[in-house]
This record gives C-alpha cells, sequence and structure tokens, in this order.
C-alpha cells in the first residue's frame, strides 16, 4: 500500500489517501503537484482505494508539501516519515 500524503497551510494535521499500486500513487502524486505548480483555484478532490468511503477536497493552493511513501507493518502504524509531528 502507497500513501499520499498533503500538508496544509495552517492545519499541524496531515491529509492522505491510499493507493494499492505504485504507479498509481506516482500518478496522483504528479496530478497533486502539477495542481500545485498551475496554481489551480479548482477544487482537487481525491478517493482512498484503503477506505472506500474516504474522500478528501482541498484548494491546491491551500497545499505547501505532498510526499508519497510505501506504508509498510514495520512502521507499527503511528510512525510516518515525512511530515508527522
Amino acid at each position: 500500500m502507497h500513501v499520499i500524503e498533503l500538508a496544509l497551510k495552517m492545519s499541524p494535521f496531515p491529509l492522505s489517501v491510499q493507493r494499492k499500486k505504485l504507479e498509481d500513487a506516482e500518478a496522483l502524486y504528479k496530478k497533486v503537484c502539477e495542481s500545485i505548480e498551475r496554481g489551480d483555484n479548482k477544487l482537487l478532490e481525491l478517493t482512498c482505494e484503503q477506505v472506500i468511503c474516504k474522500k478528501i477536497a482541498v484548494l491546491p493552493s491551500e497545499i505547501i508539501g505532498v510526499q508519497i511513501y510505501q506504508k509498510t507493518s514495520s512502521l507499527g502504524g503511528n510512525k510516518r516519515p515525512g511530515f508527522s509531528l
């Protein structure tokens, strides 16, 4: 499972969605990065493959960071790379 995590302005908590395949995760990562670069004011809607009913809608102008990483059982569930507090 691969996690795409977004850090937002003025928010201490990251938002994340998951993809089963690395290719799908990388495609979503690129989509988010391109939306940030273009300065889109259009809502970016993301869905999660792990939690089927999970949806996130965010303005790309509010995203200050995006990362992708592989979720493994060795992380213990609580510790994540990158944007963790």
